[in-house]
């Protein structure tokens, strides 16, 4: 264990410093240096992943009796134990990752890893991934070692380290720009939903629209507008994004009830959100403690292709953990966002239904549920003159559109 800390000091100190020493060494003790710090990287992950291995989880208390919830599934902690499990591993876990092909940059400053930057973007991946499983291969679909899937692996290969990949980290960081995020830039729930969204456009084969609720409003009329095909008027299955300030330092306790009632709603895909400094993935709840999976871990990168070769089913294992971790609800960042999947229309009446029946009741509801957008204010005394230079004023609250306001879902801290 003192290895292990000496260890894990020296490897912190070093990529703490790293780019300060590539100014004042000779180029030639360049590749030495970063090959000694992936080398502890690797004897670090190792050293954890043994370490997890030898303690028994504790994402269930012992001798829970309390109902525990994922993503709208009901289990009995008791007789039902080997169910949780099987429904935790076949979530896709997405980590950081090492050792993948560079986003930016040139040598020596070229990014290769995502460690201390990309858990929000991986957060982000977990989401989308779990919706297309839902989309895909539905609710009750469990992943096992075994799987090959072709629709499995369809998903699957859409989050792997490179190019290529319509979801890849490569992709997010790069769309990031247009967020004015720069490549290594840590993202809020909000950013990286925006990405997706954008993302998404390119990818026809998820068949998957994005609304993001701003302001703590979902507009029906805007639903409605962007699911309906315009040539049938069928439906487009949608992801709803609802980005959520609850509290400013800390979540405020008069919402908790709220967020336990949208993971006991079967269209719930999970929370994008954390804990200071961290960004987590939320699945569920038992108790008054939330449960998540955790991005915080370092693998190395790699394709799982078609799952042919002993090495593409590893590579498929490290995309999936059996254990889920857990913090208290009060311990959460008040910056997240709610997430629903609607395949059909049916699914959205449903879920419109549940909201308001279990979760925007009461006097603090998380959010407001509206037919038809608002329309901008216009002053009475000046409105028919048809000249805004009468008053200077009117045609800032004529361009006003307030539901493209993000600042205030943008940083965990």
């Amino acid at each position: 264990m003192v290895l292990y800390t000496l260890v894990k000091y020296l490897f912190n100190f070093c990529s703490r410093y790293q780019r300060r020493f590539f100014t004042i060494i000779p180029n030639r003790c360049r590749r030495i240096i970063i090959n000694v710090i992936e080398t502890m990287d690797s004897m670090i992950d190792y050293l954890v992943a043994v370490d997890a291995a030898l303690v028994e989880s504790d994402d269930i208390p012992t001798g829970c009796t309390d109902s525990v919830w994922i993503l709208g599934k009901r289990y009995n902690p008791v007789q039902e134990l080997e169910l949780i499990r099987r429904d935790i591993t076949t979530r896709i876990w997405c980590t950081y990752r090492r050792g993948f092909l560079a986003i930016g940059g040139s040598s020596p400053h070229k990014i290769t890893s995502d460690k201390g930057w990309g858990c929000m973007l991986r957060c982000g991946q977990m989401l989308l991934a779990q919706s297309l499983l839902d989309l895909h291969l539905g609710r009750d679909w469990f992943w096992t070692p075994e799987t090959r899937d072709p629709t499995y692996l369809k998903i699957i290969n859409r989050f792997e380290d490179n190019r290529k990949s319509p979801f890849s980290i490569h992709q997010i960081a790069l769309m990031g720009n247009s967020e004015d995020k720069k490549v290594g830039e840590w993202f809020g729930p909000n950013t990286v939903a925006q990405v997706l969204k954008k993302l998404l456009k390119y990818d026809e084969w998820t068949s998957l629209n994005i609304h993001i609720a701003l302001d703590n409003i979902i507009y029906l009329d805007d639903i409605q507008e962007l699911c309906f095909e315009a040539a049938d008027k069928s439906w487009k299955p949608l992801l709803l994004i609802i980005p959520l300030r609850l509290g400013i330092n800390e979540i405020n306790p008069i919402y908790i009830d709220g967020l336990k009632r949208c993971f006991e709603i079967n269209r719930n895909v999970g929370m994008i959100g954390g804990k200071p400094n961290q960004a987590l993935y939320f699945i569920g709840y038992v108790g008054d403690e939330v449960l998540y999976l955790d991005p915080h871990t370092t693998q190395r990168s790699g394709t799982v292709g078609e799952k042919n070769s002993s090495e593409e089913i590893e590579m498929d294992e490290t995309f999936h953990q059996k254990f889920a971790s857990r913090i208290p609800f009060v311990q959460m960042d008040p910056s997240l966002a709610v997430c629903f999947l609607c395949r059909t229309q049916l699914e959205f009446d449903e879920l419109y239904s549940r909201l308001l029946q279990d979760v925007l009741t009461g006097s603090y509801p998380l959010f407001e549920m509206i037919q038809t957008p608002q329309q901008p204010w216009l002053n009475p005394s000046t409105q028919n003159r048809g000249d805004n230079q009468t008053d200077p004023t009117l045609g800032e609250f004529e361009e006003l559109d307030t539901r493209h306001s993000d600042e205030d879902f943008e940083i965990i801290a």
